[in-house]
């Protein structure tokens, strides 16, 4: 029982780091934050964590070779700019009409979910995390059976839920200090920080393709 609190433990705190690290994830946490409240970060991380469970099973069935090919990392770069640049259009596309209206229920559009499991996949970091301390760690989990793989998969998982929980609630109890002007602003702003993670991505993928 010691070993497995302890790849809880561990699973946690570097999870934890990751997590706040400035990323995808979280610049669309705190804009959709503004805008629906503290529900937005728990949303965004289900999505996420639906799509780390579905690579984890796929990683111990055989998908770990495939993270080590240099075309791969390509394709998820070039792919995520791409994402990254067309969620940061439709942002951009609605800033003039943005306005606050936190009883109104019309201001909720989008699935959070899928939008979390979107923000992860474009990221090609969360691809190499994956690929080199992610494969690690289930290789040591799994000494202990399926137990093991559990205890460092909710590690991980609760880490971002607490985080990403953390900065929605920050976020969404103050939605009372946002005028329409400092709203539109907030949201250029994400969306600005989009384009750059993008531009990043795709520099980092097409520097790969023609080396």
């Amino acid at each position: 029982m010691t070993a497995l609190i302890t790849i809880f433990g561990s699973s946690f705190l570097i999870a934890l780091s990751g997590a706040m690290m400035p990323g995808t994830l979280l610049t669309v946490t705190v804009a959709e934050s503004s805008r629906r409240g503290m529900i937005a970060g728990p949303m965004l991380v289900f999505g996420h964590a639906i799509l780390e469970f579905t690579l984890l099973i796929a990683l111990l069935f055989g998908l770990a070779p495939l993270f080590g090919k240099p075309w791969f990392f390509i394709v998820i770069s070039i792919t995520g700019g791409v994402i990254l640049l067309w969620l940061a259009y439709g942002m951009f596309r609605s800033l003039p009409t943005l306005s606050i209206d936190w009883n109104s229920r019309d201001e909720k559009k989008g699935n959070l979910v899928l939008t979390g499991i979107l923000m992860s996949v474009a990221n090609p970091y969360w691809i190499l995390w994956w690929a080199t301390i992610g494969i690690t760690y289930i290789a040591s989990s799994r000494q202990f059976g399926w137990a093991g793989i559990m205890f460092f998969y909710v590690g991980h998982i609760l880490a971002d839920l607490v985080w990403y929980s953390l900065i929605s609630t920050a976020v969404g109890k103050g939605r009372m200090f946002f005028t329409n002007r400092i709203y539109r602003g907030f949201v250029g702003a994400c969306a600005v920080t989009l384009i750059v993670f993008a531009f990043i991505f795709l520099y980092r993928g097409l520097i790969r393709a023609f080396a």
